[in-house]
C-alpha cells in the first residue's frame, strides 16, 4: 500500500506557493517503474500538439509551434493556466480514461491507491479524494492522460494550439 506523500510548499514569483507532494523513496521507485512501463503505451496516443512532460518534447518545441502558427497568419494568441490543476483532478474520471487503454486491474488498483494515499501535513495524514500529487514521477503522465480529452476537443473544433 502506498504511503501518503509529504507536502512541501514552494514559493512562486507572484507571491503564491506551489504545493508539491513528495513520495517516499519506495513509492518514488515504484512510480518510476510504472511510468517507464506505461509511458510508451500512452504517449503515442497523445495529441501532437501536446508538449508538456513528454519524452523528446519541451517547452521550446511548444514555443516553436506557436511561432509557426503566428507565421502562418494566426492573429490571436490565448495563454491559459488551469489554476490548481493537480489539486482538482477527478480520480474516477482519470481512472476511467486510463482504463480505456490499460486493462490490467492490478495496475489500475495501484494507481488508484497512489491517488488516494493522502498527504502528510504536520504529521497528520489528510485523505485525498481528488487531485494527483505534483512531485512524483507518475503525476506528469497522469496529467497528460487527463488533459488529452481537452486536446482532442480542441482538435475536433479545428483550433490551432500547443499545450
Amino acid at each position: 500500500m502506498p504511503s501518503p506523500v509529504r507536502r512541501v510548499e514552494i514559493p512562486k514569483p507572484n507571491g503564491g506557493t506551489r504545493l508539491l507532494g513528495i513520495p517516499t523513496v519506495l513509492d518514488r521507485w515504484l512510480q518510476q517503474m510504472l511510468l517507464q512501463a506505461r509511458q510508451p503505451i500512452f504517449d503515442p496516443t497523445f495529441s501532437p500538439h501536446s508538449y508538456g512532460f513528454r519524452p523528446g518534447r519541451s517547452a521550446h518545441d511548444a514555443v516553436r509551434a506557436a511561432q509557426t502558427y503566428a507565421q502562418s497568419g494566426q492573429n490571436w494568441v490565448v495563454a491559459m493556466a488551469i489554476t490548481k490543476f493537480f489539486d482538482h483532478v477527478n480520480h474516477d474520471l482519470l481512472r476511467t480514461r486510463i482504463g480505456k487503454t490499460m486493462r490490467d486491474q492490478r495496475v489500475l488498483r495501484l494507481i488508484g491507491q497512489y491517488l488516494r494515499a493522502g498527504v502528510m501535513i504536520e504529521g497528520v495524514v489528510q485523505p485525498s479524494d481528488e487531485g494527483t500529487p505534483q512531485g512524483g514521477p507518475l503525476s506528469p503522465l497522469l496529467a497528460n492522460i487527463y488533459l488529452d480529452a481537452l486536446d482532442q476537443e480542441l482538435i475536433r473544433r479545428g483550433l490551432a494550439f500547443c499545450r
